[in-house]
């Protein structure tokens, strides 16, 4: 263990050489004294992975690892295929009574879920960091993305429902009825494994959706924890825990649920590869779909951009949860007239950036999430230099324990270059050098992806056409900020193979809803629309 300051969630410990290495002695971080954060969650060396309104798993032992370090933090057993069916069942059991439950009332839950985040962030936030390997602050600032989008479907819940609508007819009434889909399925990825389910959780529940959630593989100890907190909540105010359900596992439970008609609207976050497979299993079936996929996002920045902001968004975009969200800057495009000054400045930057164990609370760079994607990033930069790019800095793994590299700036690669085309979910930046508007506008476009853009400028017309039909194809479209840190306010998600789903904000309510439109007769005449006779 290192002997310089940790973070856990009671702060800063500094480790003597004699409790260094004791804790050597221990093999899961999660018997060690600086990982207590991870005993007040609830968890445990074995922790069960199903939950349906009681605790089990008898499926596959899985073990969680620590990026920063490839050390093991703790076990969860999965879910078999008859417990998932059993979870299932107890979901449909649940929805029969939280149907009932007025929206407002349904809303007061969901204030006290937020509540009970709030009172466990820190130790939270710990454990995003330990086992996904984001920074500490980041970890922390997920957790209360969930606290948000709690508050905000607090107030939805007054205030969800359809219009009513002039009939043509006389003593007649035209309603719009919001109902539930009933059981709402959630499939999220490792990299943002607390806020995604809470953008869905949150505003599933409020709509009168009851909830089956799988976690990625590689974070089922975010997953539980989380889970805990939501399962006491349920519990103290008396009602089925199977409301928030949870199964553990991997590709067997998620095209389980993709195939099950009985999932009302599957919500899946992940690749775009996976998304695909997902998307035709449940449009075989007819089923409701709310795809989250990927992103191969630009940062465009013109002449008179005020590179003062350009220069701190672009780094933060390309380096923050070192290149692993899905609205990671991966395409700088820079005017001609300011490409080679940016380009120095960010550079520059890059190299002040401190990175380290995610926990510190100096680090501002910490690793990729797996083994896997550290061999990723090495196959992108062999393409790059296939393909004709310049290494600006980075490229290389970093000697340290951990799955860490540099983060990498590449220059001199056409705007259509195959790897430019690709989403590599790590910390690389292509560099490209535009001349007009048109082109840049054209350059952001032509990716299969459509999730976030921006572009940097004071021209006002400029802003206008970036916005307009002409402009950006994004579903996240910004002006002088960067492409990622989406507000929860706002519908989240994007277009083309980015899956059209929205999420959090907005009337983002309504994918998880079905629409009546209904016509009540209240005279005593049975007049016809379109002023048909038929006497």
């Amino acid at each position: 263990a290192s002997r310089s300051p940790r973070r856990c969630c009671s702060g800063l410990i500094k480790l003597s050489p004699s409790v260094g290495a004791a804790a050597n002695m221990s093999t899961l971080l999660v018997n060690r004294p600086q990982y207590s954060c991870l005993r007040e969650l609830g968890l445990s060396e074995d922790n069960d992975g199903v939950y349906n309104g009681s605790w089990g798993g008898q499926g596959q032992v899985v073990t969680s690892y620590c990026p920063a370090n490839n050390e093991p933090i703790a076990r969860v057993r999965q879910a078999t295929m008859a417990e998932y069916e059993e979870t299932v069942q107890k979901a449909q059991d649940a929805w029969k009574v939280w149907a009932d439950v007025p929206a407002p009332k349904r809303g007061e839950v969901v204030r006290q879920i937020g509540d009970a985040l709030r009172g466990k962030i820190k130790a939270l936030g710990s454990l995003v960091s330990l086992e996904m390997g984001k920074i500490y602050v980041e970890g922390v600032g997920e957790v209360q993305e969930y606290v948000d989008v709690c508050d905000y479907a607090v107030g939805l819940s007054r205030m969800i429902g359809g219009p009513i609508l002039p009939s043509e007819r006389p003593g007649h009434a035209l309603i719009e009825q919001w109902n539930p889909v009933g059981l709402v399925g959630i499939i999220t990825a490792f990299n943002f494994p607390v806020a995604v389910y809470g953008w869905n959780n949150a505003i599933a529940l409020i709509c009168g959706n009851v909830c089956l959630w799988k976690g990625a593989p590689t974070t089922p100890l975010t997953s539980v924890a989380v889970t805990r907190i939501v399962a006491e909540v349920l519990e103290r105010n008396h009602l089925p825990g199977a409301i928030c359900s949870m199964t553990c596992g991997g590709a067997d439970i998620g095209t389980a649920m993709a195939k099950d008609e009985r999932v009302g609207l599957l919500s899946f976050t992940g690749s775009t590869q996976v998304g695909k497979q997902v998307a035709m299993m449940v449009q075989e079936r007819f089923g409701r779909q709310l795809l989250e996929l990927g992103g191969n996002n630009a940062i465009i920045v013109f002449e008179d951009a005020d590179l003062n902001l350009v220069v701190p968004s672009a780094v933060f975009a390309s380096v923050g949860t070192a290149g692993q969200r899905c609205t990671t800057t991966r395409r700088l495009m820079l005017h001609e007239s300011v490409h080679d000054d940016v380009v120095e400045r960010i550079a520059k930057a890059y190299k002040q950036i401190r990175i380290g164990d995610p926990w510190e609370p100096s680090t501002l760079y910490g690793p990729l999430h797996t083994k896997q994607a550290v061999q990723q990033y090495l196959a992108a930069i062999e393409q790059v230099k296939q393909q004709g790019g310049t290494l600006v800095c980075g490229g290389k793994i970093m000697d340290r324990p951990g799955n860490y590299v540099e983060p990498t700036i590449i220059t001199g690669l056409p705007h259509d270059a195959p790897i430019v085309h690709t989403e590599t979910f790590v910390p690389i930046l292509y560099v490209l050098k535009f001349k007009t508007e048109d082109e840049a506008f054209a350059w952001n476009n032509e990716v299969k992806q459509g999730l976030s853009s921006s572009i940097f400028t004071k021209d006002m017309g400029r802003v206008f056409r970036w916005l307009g039909p002409k402009g950006s194809d994004c579903g996240i479209v910004n002006v002088n900020i960067p492409t990622s840190g989406a507000e929860i306010g706002g519908a989240f998600g994007g277009e083309k193979h980015t899956g059209g789903g929205r999420e959090s904000g907005s009337d983002s309510w309504k994918q998880y809803m079905r629409r009546s439109t209904c016509t009540i007769n209240y005279s005593k005449d049975l007049p016809l629309a379109q002023g048909i006779k038929f006497e």
